[in-house]
């Protein structure tokens, strides 16, 4: 296994600063071809229909809570094969006013009408943001909200209708939750559930910056709290076993979660991106145990052994070698840091390594504070692309916005576009994206979906006190004859028919002209946000996925046919080779 070095994780734990003479990390390369036909987004919101502001009630007040929250969920609630979307808002005393949260069923596609009021849906807490999955395995997702205060689960009843189920299933998690996922933790094949948790704010905690003006506390100012990791008992009640799994011995300031197979052992691990403190990496030892190997993995501080203030994060095959890397935005002046995969013997890992800077990662990050972000193929070429949607948390040096009567202007910022190519390097399209690239919002949840059916993926971005966007992908229609065949794509869904439901955590490769393009089945955005687990594979100039290997959860291989470009196929366990 790879050892972070001694000295460096000595200066970390400590909380010293990087030493003097330490080496710079070396400058990314150049690529053009990264960028070849460009990327571009444009906002459609108003034709959408969707109408949701987010309101935190707050400005000029700074309670702490009012600049984290801001996620979405994008699921299919009634069935009807549309995604449809849920934002939390922020709803308390904290906020002065209740903030609604709202729903929104899509009907018909690309057009949104809002459904609140018929769904159950209208969380009375201070919203942060959600999970979805199907936790009693009946065919239709259910609903958890996470919140400052006692968090809510929502179950399906069909129909695009809910109930609030928490006590039911006993997971009104306290305190102030903050990211959330579904997986199937020991394989039983129930839906378990991990919670990260922030901090113990209280409001009578007042912050200033420098020259004495108030401002939003960060995390430093208080103690942090233990996630969180229930298991799921047949559906009908979830157990705390945050003890027992070793979870609740640690205290940080979570943000951020991902489960997924990272030493391909077949159980599903746990990564938790943690604000100012290390990361997590909750490697899964069979039994309802997990260990912390964060630091033995490299996988804790960023390469000068230094930890960072971890908000989103993104897991993807950036370099074409088969195994998972980690991406995590971070807060201004830090470098966003790319977790590479070092790959290992079967059932095990040597480990990551941060390569943001060789990767391209790094300096377009440091003038912004970055929240949302995915891997995502932006292009149909057949390689990962990244999105990081950004918005500051204090006010910054200068001011970007333009808007002199909006309090929120000091924390607008563009959001930024990075074009793989395949090979683990990345090139900065942002201000090329169209309107994705150059609107200013106080950004904090990203969901890459295909809001048409076109066969593209479009972007939705929550904001902070301001509209949810829906940027439609333009990339392919733009390239004219430029690039025939560039808007190959298959889209698939991976489905254990058994359990009724996507087989969340599986793995698929498909093969596209003799290479592997591997994807895992994993909702798609990294800060408070839940989602559907789409499988979209670019063809680039191909014209088919020759065939598809599955590797499911637990560690079972199937291999299934081939589709041609432009189809949408399932692939259910058991029919396969």
């Amino acid at each position: 296994m790879r050892l972070l070095a001694v000295a460096a994780t000595a200066a970390a734990i400590l909380g010293c600063a990087v030493e003097e003479g330490a080496s710079e990390p070396p400058a990314a390369p150049s690529t053009d071809a990264a960028v070849a036909g460009g990327a571009r987004f444009v906002d459609v919101t108003a034709e959408t229909g969707l109408d949701f502001v987010h309101a935190t009630g707050s400005a000029g007040t700074f309670p702490m809570p009012a600049i984290m929250g801001g996620g979405v969920a994008a699921f299919d609630a009634d069935g009807d094969g549309l995604l449809d979307l849920y934002f939390p808002n922020a709803g308390s005393e904290i906020a002065g006013e209740p903030g609604r949260n709202r729903f929104y069923l899509q009907r018909p596609r690309g057009r949104f009408v809002d459904a609140t009021a018929a769904s159950g849906l209208d969380n009375p807490g201070y919203g942060m943001g959600a999970a979805v999955g199907d936790v009693d395995n009946d065919g239709d997702l259910d609903l958890y909200v996470t919140n400052f205060g006692a968090d809510v689960l929502y179950r399906n009843e069909g129909g695009g209708r809910f109930v609030d189920a928490s006590e039911e299933l006993a997971v009104a998690t306290p305190g102030w939750s903050t990211s959330a996922v579904f997986f199937d933790a020991d394989l039983d094949g129930w839906l378990d559930l991990y919670v990260t948790r922030y901090v113990q704010w209280h409001e009578a905690r007042e912050c200033q910056v420098q020259g004495g003006r108030v401002d939003y506390c960060g995390p430093q100012q208080f103690e942090g709290e233990a996630d969180v990791f229930y298991g799921n008992e047949g559906g009908r009640r979830f157990v705390d076993r945050s003890r027992t799994a070793g979870v609740s011995l640690i205290e940080d300031a979570g943000l951020g979660v991902v489960a997924a197979d990272l030493d391909e052992d077949g159980l599903p691990d746990i990564y938790v991106a943690n604000d100012a403190d290390p990361n997590q990496l909750w490697m899964n030892r069979g039994g309802g145990v997990f260990e912390d190997d964060a630091v033995l993995l490299g996988a804790a501080y960023n390469r000068f052994g230094v930890g960072e203030a971890g908000m989103g994060m993104a897991l993807g095959d950036i370099d074409g070698d088969r195994d998972v890397d980690l991406f995590l935005s971070h807060l201004i002046e830090e470098t966003n840091t790319l977790y590479v995969n070092l790959g290992g013997p079967p059932g095990a890992t040597d480990g990551f390594e941060d390569r943001a800077a060789e990767a391209g990662l790094a300096a377009p990050s440091t003038p912004y504070t970055g929240f949302g972000t995915a891997f995502f193929d932006a292009d149909n070429d057949g390689d990962l692309d990244l999105a990081v949607v950004n918005g500051a948390v204090k006010q910054r040096p200068e001011t970007l916005s333009g808007r002199d009567d909006w309090f929120w202007r000091g924390y607008a910022e563009p959001n930024v576009l990075m074009l793989g190519d395949g090979a683990g390097v990345f090139a900065d399209a942002g201000a090329a994206s169209g309107d994705f690239g150059t609107e200013l919002d106080v950004s904090r949840g990203l969901v890459p979906f295909d809001l048409e059916g076109d066969g593209d993926l479009d972007l939705l971005v929550s904001n902070l006190e301001g509209p949810a966007r829906v940027y439609l992908n333009e990339t392919i229609t733009g390239l004219g004859d430029a690039r025939p065949g560039a808007a190959g794509w298959v889209r698939a869904r991976v489905v254990d028919p058994d359990l009724r439901r996507t087989a969340l955590g599986a793995s698929v490769v498909a093969w596209v002209d003799g290479q592997p393009v591997r994807r895992l089945v994993l909702p798609l955005g990294g800060y408070l946000t839940g989602g559907e687990a789409p499988l979209h594979i670019g063809l680039g100039d191909a014209t088919a996925v020759e065939r598809f290997e599955v590797t499911w959860p637990g560690g079972t291989l199937e291999t299934f046919d081939g589709a041609a470009s432009g189809s949408e196929v399932t692939l259910l366990r058991g029919e396969g080779r």
